[in-house]
């Protein structure tokens, strides 16, 4: 891995102070690096559209939180790139690498001796009239949910053509392994070791108290129907990116053909982020 590419996390100070002695540190060991054009013109160089970075590089630094590495995720697609990490954000679930270890895990890391966690994404497709009319690809969750002012919402849901139930409740998330420790799990939804082949079904504050999540495999295809008159309706993926629904629109949500490789720091024990970043045993 000679061509690294860089992508930082937009408007912070921080990234660009580590970059001043990172970049000088990685092109003294003969490494290409591609960053980012925002980034680029705060330290006066050339720099790379985001979208071009993934085809340029065979591996891409993220410098910021898990809401930047989600945006790197489906950037990459289908390219195949993997990620590394470095967490200047809040929880960093998916940003393992701390700002003091950045040299040393970086070393490790492109000298082949860390291993590369393959991730699920999932596709969702926006159904409209008959017609197929959005379609996206996330690597922690799909969420349909009503704005702040709307009522229950009710979501008719079939999974691989079955019919399940028809939920009234603020929305309904469809999470992979990955994005089990995000919005689902402050919903209600199980922890799932991040490798597994599972996707997590979780409902939002359900009127049924007994509507409970469910944890499927991967190979089962989920289809929402949204039966509600409500206006204020929204699809929203990996938290970032908001599509408006209408009655009757259908949602199809399916593990996608391709995955998001994480680079993982050589010493890194899911066990001890999970205890860490949710403070387990503390009092």
């Amino acid at each position: 891995m000679k061509k690294i590419g860089i992508i930082c996390k937009s408007g912070r100070s921080e990234p660009v102070e580590i970059l001043k002695e990172f970049l000088p540190w990685l092109r003294n060991r003969g490494y290409e690096v591609f960053l980012d054009e925002e980034t680029a013109r705060l330290l006066n160089m050339d720099g790379y559209l985001r979208s071009q970075i993934p085809s340029l590089s065979e591996v891409i630094i993220v410098l910021g939180g898990d809401g930047t590495m989600l945006g790197v995720a489906r950037l990459v697609g289908n390219k195949g790139v993997p990620i590394l990490g470095v967490n200047l954000g809040g929880l960093g679930f998916i940003t393992e690498v701390n700002r003091d270890e950045i040299f040393d895990a970086v070393e490790k890391v492109l000298a082949g001796r860390c291993s590369i966690e393959e991730r699920i994404m999932l596709t969702a497709s926006v159904h409209r009239n008959g017609e197929r009319i959005a379609d996206f690809v996330v690597l922690n969750d799909v969420v349909i949910n009503k704005g702040a002012l709307a009522r229950i919402i009710d979501l008719e849901t079939y999974i691989n053509n079955s019919y399940v139930a028809t939920f009234k409740a603020d929305g309904l998330i469809i999470s992979t392994p990955t994005g089990s420790t995000a919005y689902s799990l402050s919903a209600g939804g199980p922890i799932l070791y991040p490798t597994l082949n599972s996707i997590v079904l979780t409902p939002i504050c359900p009127h049924t108290l007994t509507n409970r999540p469910i944890v499927l495999p991967d190979d089962f295809s989920v289809e929402i129907f949204l039966r509600s008159e409500s206006e204020d309706v929204f699809l929203t993926l990996d938290g970032q990116v908001g599509f408006s629904l209408r009655k009757n629109d259908s949602i199809e949500v399916r593990k996608s053909d391709f995955v998001t490789k994480l680079l993982m720091p050589c010493e890194r024990d899911y066990f001890q982020v999970l205890r860490t970043k949710l403070k387990w045993g503390e009092r």
